[in-house]
């Protein structure tokens, strides 16, 4: 590990008065579960070491009539074990269960899960985002793909998009706040992930200088939401394939909903075509097929991974027909 700075602020101004105008200057530290390990394969390097976890206004959960707000801080083991998660989202504490092992979880930050970098082997070996060949050959299409992209891959960019929680904090329809030198903003989950172009765009909209301050869900009253996983082992193992679903009904028939899978795409994967086939219907096997046949109909699956697309299938129609309370 190559030697750097290591500041302790206080405040979040502090924090972002230390954080640099490009990346590679600073990385932030929270829980550290990610970041050590890519600063130990050298992935990264950065220059300065930003330890966050002084900073009191980024812990705390609080609930409001604007919904439930999680501070960046809060460990994945301390939500996933509040009392307003477990009543108001329970899809939310399922993911939350299944993101990681109980030591990973009671220091993994929520923050830190939503901006953690892809699991893509070739990343992760120091090739980059968008790993190609001395002679410009795509090395993801052309070699081990077998756990990448299914959707989204027409790019450059074939890694899957890392989190188990987002699918289900998209479904519920959560929303980022940000800081940085220019002020505060405030994102939708769902516009903050992005496929990159270049190795020098980042899977993220968030700026070198800016950190996450916090996540708002609005209230779920009337929401029926399901998480489900289809993973290798029943014991801690990275996903194949991830589906949230969060539907409203109007008496026996779906009034709206919102698909969102997971590990299939660069980004958290919303299929409006899923969702266009639910809306007017009653949730039983056959609807959910329908939907789950929706979902998957644009997916391009590259040399090793066409399997991906009947676990993807799967789970979306379970977790359709776990939200409905009809699996």
């Amino acid at each position: 590990m190559k030697a750097f700075e290591y500041a302790t602020p206080e405040t979040k101004e502090q924090a972002v008065s230390l954080l640099g105008a490009s990346w590679g200057q600073a990385e932030i530290l929270a829980g550290g579960t990610d970041l050590l390990a890519l600063m130990k394969d050298d992935v990264v390097a950065p220059k300065r070491l930003v330890n966050i976890k002084e900073i009191k206004d980024l812990k705390g959960v609080t609930s409001s009539a604007e919904g439930f707000r999680i501070g960046a801080l809060t460990t994945l083991g301390d939500l996933a074990d509040n009392a307003n998660v477990l009543k108001e989202y329970p899809a939310l504490a399922d993911a939350l269960n299944e993101a990681a092992s109980p030591q990973i979880r009671n220091l993994a930050t929520l923050a830190g899960n939503l901006c953690q970098r892809p699991r893509c082997w070739y990343f992760r070996n120091g090739l980059g985002l968008l790993p190609k060949s001395e002679g410009g050959k795509d090395l993801v299409a052309e070699g081990e793909n077998r756990y990448h992209a299914i959707l989204g891959n027409d790019g450059p960019a074939k890694f899957v998009s890392p989190s188990t929680i987002v699918p289900a904090l998209i479904a519920y329809g959560a929303k980022l706040r940000l800081v940085g030198p220019r002020g505060k903003r405030e994102v939708p989950l769902e516009k903050f992930y992005a496929i990159p172009a270049t190795e020098t765009e980042r899977e993220h909209d968030l700026r070198p200088n800016e950190i996450v301050t916090e996540v708002i869900i609005p209230p779920a009253h009337g929401v029926m939401a399901a998480h489900y996983e289809i993973r290798q082992k029943a014991t801690f193992d990275w996903p194949l394939a991830v589906a949230a679903v969060a539907l409203t009904m109007n008496g026996s028939r779906v009034e709206s909903a919102r698909v969102v899978m997971g590990y299939v795409a660069p980004v958290p994967w919303i299929s409006p075509e899923a969702e266009q086939a639910l809306v007017g219907q009653p949730i039983n096997a056959e609807t959910a097929q329908k939907a789950a046949d929706a979902a998957l109909g644009n997916a391009k699956p590259l040399s090793q991974n066409a399997y991906k697309v009947q676990l993807a299938r799967v789970a979306v129609k379970r977790a359709i027909l776990k939200a409905g309370g009809a699996a």
